[in-house]
């Protein structure tokens, strides 16, 4: 008897399937995805036939006329990879508890030959400069900016602060980008050999390094990161941490024993410990009011 073969291309969907499964159980964000979609998308800047996206998430009641604070995504993936969705929780959670405006953005993503890291970082830059010049129209409040990004991401938001000679050619630089506050989520903080990013940057990796370039007068950071992460090791963010001290800036770093690259995405717990520690760290600034609406 001749058995006939199996479909193998069935097989490899279901084992497929089942692999997507069991990630998005592994992975508390990931899982929160299909849920969420903007409630306006706004593009703020274009690159040759390239627009990029703001997507916003807006509170209840929310009106353009509003001043409201606002929490500003960059999403991580090592310059390369993921998309502005991967940020959506943060965006739709902050704006629903705690009635901030919360953006994702979209920005050019590395690849040799096309676009560079320091095409990243500009588009990042110009984000927050677009905050600002049509903060009347976005119900944002220009001086209650926090910028905040995973990984790469939050080597991005930092970059906001940090890399003055970084910019558009289209930019207006009148209009500043540097941010109000930033929360900085298992950066990508030395680009050195020591950490991460320099195979992607280059020569000019010291140009892109935050460690390398804290200075007075940055805005207020709170930092997470684990003292497992081989991506983009601990001893980066205690070395920003303590330089940030050294200069007279307000730093707060969280560390969580043991946690590897992106522990506070994978796990519920630990993302609503840092949505907390992040609602309080903004309070402290003035950012949210001191008596906080209950949690949901």
């Amino acid at each position: 008897m001749i058995r006939p073969l199996p479909n193998l291309f069935a097989i490899a969907t279901i084992f497929t399937q089942v692999f997507l499964l069991i990630q998005a159980r592994a992975d508390y964000i990931a899982s929160r995805l299909p849920a969420l979609s903007p409630d306006k998308v706004v593009v703020y800047k274009k690159v040759a036939d390239r627009e990029l996206e703001l997507r916003l998430f807006l509170p209840e009641g929310w009106a353009a006329t509003d001043k409201r604070p606002c929490f500003h995504l960059i999403h991580g993936g090592g310059w390369g990879g993921m998309d502005p969705s991967r940020m959506y929780p943060f965006a739709a959670d902050f704006a629903k508890r705690h009635g901030m405006v919360g953006i994702s953005v979209q920005y050019r993503l590395y690849k040799p030959g096309t676009a560079t890291v320091f095409d990243c970082v500009k588009d990042a830059r110009s984000s927050v400069r677009y905050l600002r010049s049509h903060s009347a129209e976005l119900g944002i409040d220009p001086g209650k900016i926090l910028v905040s990004g995973g990984s790469a991401g939050g080597h991005l938001a930092a970059a906001t602060a940090l890399f003055d000679g970084v910019n558009e050619e289209t930019d207006d630089l009148k209009v500043p980008c540097r941010p109000d506050a930033m929360v900085l989520l298992f950066p990508v903080i030395d680009t050195s050999a020591a950490g991460y990013g320099q195979a992607k940057i280059g020569d000019r990796w010291q140009e892109l390094s935050p460690v390398h370039h804290v200075r007075a007068g940055l805005p207020p950071t709170l930092t997470f990161h684990g003292t497992g992460d081989t991506v983009t090791p601990f001893s980066g963010a205690k070395a920003f941490h303590e330089a940030m001290l050294a200069a007279g800036n307000k730093s707060v770093l969280d560390v969580n024993e043991g946690g590897k690259h992106g522990y506070l995405m994978f796990e519920e717990a630990l993302y609503e410990d840092a949505l907390a520690k992040t609602a309080a760290f903004l309070t402290r600034l003035g950012f949210l009011p001191t008596t906080q609406p209950a949690q949901p």
